[in-house]
């Protein structure tokens, strides 16, 4: 038996609900080229890493999703480690060689600053320690983490149907086909035209 406490993935193979949160909630993904960086991990990670993509929804300092991974690879945690890798190598390069962030200077002294206590990082820390996995078993709770997911952008006030929002899998499970990344819906029952609750 594990001596391990709290969140962590203990059957690599299963659904999980996760949360990426920027350190110091900085609204890095206000920036569209911010927000593509992600789209363009979890589009490689799908192709190439054998990531499942069931849910997701980017707003300005995090990510909610729903991920599970092929049998046929090291697993969830595995995915999830080269993928944040690689999205804070990108996100870094872009706040400090972009010329449309403004706010690159603070941004480099706040991922500095939380870099110091983290071992694991030399100069800068993208994101806060803890992704908080939910292993999804049950349709109820499965239902209620998709649903919180996708009316996420709905309760910021961003958008009023969560269909609306670009950067959500909301537009694949109303079976829109102008939705930005392939997902693998999880058939929970849910109500023709009314899908999110």
């Amino acid at each position: 038996m594990s001596s391990r406490k709290g969140y962590f993935i203990k059957d690599q193979f299963a659904p999980h609900y996760l949360t990426f949160t920027t350190v110091g909630w900085i609204d890095i993904f206000t920036r569209i080229e911010c927000r593509d960086i992600v789209m363009d991990s979890l589009r490689y990670c799908s192709a190439n890493k054998g990531l499942i993509l069931h849910a997701y929804v980017i707003m300005s300092n995090h990510l909610h999703l729903v991920l599970s991974a092929d049998n046929g690879t090291d697993g969830l945690s595995s995915i999830i480690r080269d993928m944040k890798k690689f999205i804070t190598k990108k996100l870094i390069q872009w706040i400090i060689h972009s010329r449309k962030e403004s706010r690159k200077e603070w941004m480099k002294v706040v991922l500095n600053y939380h870099a110091k206590f983290n071992s694991n990082n030399s100069k800068y820390q993208l994101w806060q320690q803890h992704n908080r996995p939910m292993i999804l078993l049950h349709p109820k709770f499965t239902r209620q983490k998709i649903a919180y997911i996708h009316y996420n952008p709905v309760k910021a006030g961003i958008v009023d149907y969560p269909e609306d929002y670009r950067y959500s899998s909301a537009r694949n499970y109303a079976e829109r086909d102008d939705y930005l990344i392939e997902v693998k819906i999880i058939d929970l029952g849910f109500e023709e035209g009314y899908v999110f609750i």
